[in-house]
This record gives C-alpha cells, sequence and structure tokens, in this order.
C-alpha cells in the first residue's frame, strides 16, 4: 500500500489494498496455512475479511523483513507457496496407499497397515501425511514392496533427526550438491557411500538446530 504511513494503524479501508496486493504476489492460499486472516470477494467484488480486527497485525507480520516495510515481501508466504507447489509435484509422481502396497507385498490391508506405521516409527520407511491419508513414496521401494537396501541408512538417520517427511521426501529425490548434483536416491543405486555420507551430514546438522 504504497503511499501509507506504515507507523500508522491500519484502517478498514486498507483492507481493500492489502487483498490486492496478496493477490498480485499470489498468496492468498496460504493466509490460512499460515494461521493468518483471510478473505473472500463478495458480489461487489469487495475484499471482506474474516478477521478485520487483525489487519494490523497482519500487515505487521507480512512486512515484518527489511527495513522499508513499504517494499517488503511476505517471506514467509513465499516459503508456503514454493512448499506447497514442490508438495504438488512431489505428489504428481508414483506413491502407495495401504491398499495399492498391500497389493504389491501380496498381504491384506490391514498386515500392510500395522507393517507401515511399524516401520516409519522406527525410522525404516518414509510415509508422508496427506490430508488424513498416509502415502509410502515409491521411490523408496523395490519391486517387493519394501524398502530398497540402499535406503536404509540413508531414511534412517534423516528421520532420527527429525527431518520433515516432506522435506525428506524433497532431498531425496531431488539434485542434491552433497551426492554431485544427482537425486540421492538414484545416486544410492551406484554410489551408496557417497549418498550414506550425505545424508548424515544432513542429518547432524538437523540434530545441531534442533
Amino acid at each position: 500500500m504504497v503511499g501509507r504511513d506504515y507507523r500508522a494503524p491500519v484502517t478498514q479501508s486498507d483492507g481493500e489494498e492489502l487483498a490486492t496486493w496478496l493477490e498480485e504476489l499470489g498468496l492468498v492460499d496460504q493466509l490460512a496455512e499460515a494461521g493468518l486472516p483471510t478473505f473472500t470477494r463478495d458480489a461487489g467484488g469487495r475484499a471482506v475479511w474474516t478477521e478485520p480486527d487483525r489487519l494490523e497485525e497482519l500487515e505487521r507480520e507480512l512486512r515484518s523483513v527489511g527495513e522499508e516495510p513499504e517494499h517488503a515481501i511476505p517471506v514467509g508466504l513465499v516459503v508456503l507457496r514454493r512448499q506447497a507447489r514442490l508438495r504438488t509435484q512431489l505428489l504428481a509422481t508414483s506413491w502407495h496407499t495401504y491398499e495399492s502396497l498391500g497389493a504389491m507385498r501380496g498381504t491384506s490391508v490391514d498386515a500392510t497397515r500395522f507393517a507401515v506405521h511399524k516401520a516409519a516409527a522406527e525410522h525404516r520407511l518414509l510415509v508422508v501425511p496427506v490430508e488424513e491419508r498416509a502415502v509410502v513414496p515409491a521411490f523408496q521401494l523395490g519391486p517387493d514392496g519394501e524398502l530398497r537396501a540402499e535406503l536404509a541408512p540413508v531414511i534412517g538417520p534423516l528421520l532420527t533427526a527429525g527431518m520433515d517427511p516432506w522435506r525428506a521426501w524433497a532431498w531425496l529425490t531431488q539434485p542434491a550438491a552433497l551426492t554431485l548434483g544427482r537425486a540421492p536416491e538414484q545416486a544410492a543405486a551406484s554410489d551408496p557411500d557417497l549418498v550414506r555420507v550425505a545424508a548424515e551430514r544432513l542429518a547432524e546438522r538437523l540434530s545441531h538446530r534442533a
């Protein structure tokens, strides 16, 4: 909202400009995930905020980065948008439900669910929450539906260190500097020691931050 005194309280009339700014940045969908007030457009195209009394707090939060608030970018929402796009990309790859994994393993759904929960709790299998269900990324599995042997010493340290499952999925399947520009899960097939060491180093950094 260029031209406004950013030290002054946000008025209700500023809500329209704030909404337009977020739309232009493409960050509207990330407001709810960030725990911030959201808005919809009424029949007249006006922004209707869910919590109009929090507009001042909202703008302060969005413009908290940088020394010039009028030019600030809501970094937190940008990160959430990037994460949302990455999750969409990951979900476009192959993954299993309990049903499809059970069929692959030749076991019942209940037996598969129990085995998956146990393996995930012991950090022996990467299981990712998607809405109200759990999915098992297929890259980590062999033809028998079990974890690829070369990935066991890679996935274990990452999950034990507390890495978020989505981040683990992304790191394992995207080109990484520590594995010479190759996706770790692919590099592990030909150079398991390199990938294991890379995972252990990453896990150490995560542990130190905790």
